[in-house]
């Protein structure tokens, strides 16, 4: 069998740079993208487990995702050297019907995007539907966008942050003024204190919590971005076993791979029986909070289809604006 060219009728191949990507970031759009998505029913081979290759202190991770509200599929590919200290990140997006390689994206600051529209989507169905109270763990660049992504699509009323170091606590605050009512403190436990919501995106330098469940106030919602892996801590198993739920958007990876699980269920924590994907949340499959007292944590390892489904929103955004560069020449589907 010969591969013949489809006839030429998609459009350019679209890059899009970093800078690109900063000016067409939009909170709202992005979570509006992100409960379309997971309003859709998803089968795991739609998301298929994230794979990495390996070479001497070098690696290449692979993202994949069809979402199931059409449109377009894609990968992110994410290039790192130890060695270097450097990475390359690069999302592609087919368009899921002409199997044409509509745009490639610079993925550096969709990882943040995705990160904190997510989790501003889950804070908004978990939290009590009222102006605000925040805590914030962390000062760096996901506790920033967590919190600029949430006064987005919630009213906030008050927000209080902690980091170990007091310039960048200060900084973080200072950078949210005038418009919030924000405030640096001296503990973790003080910007927790009598919060709706606490937002952790951060770890200490030697893996120990950076949150006790002691602190929560009844009906606290928690939200845990910064911790992913094996060997990283971020909450203690108190706030695992308070939380009578816990919305997970990869609910296996935060099952098995995640340091906080694997310390709450060392620690004797039914984890695995509290556990519910973000998307039945979003689908009214799932009512996380039985009564207002009640405490709920929303664990993220970040998902493929939410890179997808944002890079799919800048591209859209971007042709809207005119946008990007269109690439002279492109890849050609070919008849199989």
């Amino acid at each position: 069998m010969h591969d013949s060219p489809v006839p030429p009728v998609v459009a350019p191949t679209l890059f899009l740079s970093d800078a690109d990507v900063a000016s067409l970031a939009d909170w709202r759009v992005a979570v509006a993208a992100l409960a379309e998505a997971y309003a859709c029913p998803t089968s795991d081979a739609m998301v298929p487990p994230r794979s990495m290759a390996r070479g001497d202190g070098i690696w290449l991770r692979s993202l994949t995702a069809v979402p199931p509200a059409g449109g377009h599929m894609g990968c992110k590919l994410i290039a790192a050297s130890m060695r270097a200290r450097c990475a390359s990140y690069l999302i592609a997006l087919f368009n899921q019907q002409t199997m044409a390689l509509s745009a490639l994206i610079d993925g550096n600051r969709v990882t943040g995007l995705r990160t904190a529209a997510t989790a501003a989507l889950a804070v908004d169905l978990l939290a009590p539907q009222r102006a605000l109270r925040v805590g914030v763990i962390g000062a760096g660049f996901e506790a920033r966008g967590a919190l600029d992504c949430l006064k987005s699509v919630r009213d906030v009323a008050q927000v209080r942050v902690f980091s170990p170091t007091p310039a960048s606590r200060e900084r973080f605050a200072e950078s949210f003024r005038p418009g919030l009512d924000i405030q640096a403190v001296n503990t973790a436990q003080e910007a927790v204190q009598d919060c709706d919501v606490v937002i952790c995106a951060a770890r200490s330098r030697d893996e120990s919590p950076v949150l006790q469940g002691a602190w929560l106030s009844a009906g606290a919602t928690v939200v845990s971005l910064g911790s992913t892996l094996p060997e990283q801590r971020e909450v203690d198993p108190a706030t695992m076993e308070r939380a009578v739920c816990i919305v997970a958007d990869m609910p296996q990876e935060v099952l098995h791979d995640t340091g906080d699980a694997i310390a709450a269920i060392s620690a004797g924590v039914y984890v695995a029986d509290k556990l519910v994907a973000l998307a039945d949340l979003v689908a009214g499959r799932v009512i996380a909070r039985q009564n207002e007292s009640d405490i709920v944590l929303y664990k993220s390892v970040g998902s493929a289809l939410q890179d997808v489904v944002i890079a799919q929103a800048l591209y859209e955004r971007a042709r809207q604006q005119g946008l990007g560069i269109e690439l002279p020449a492109s890849i050609v589907p070919v008849s199989k």
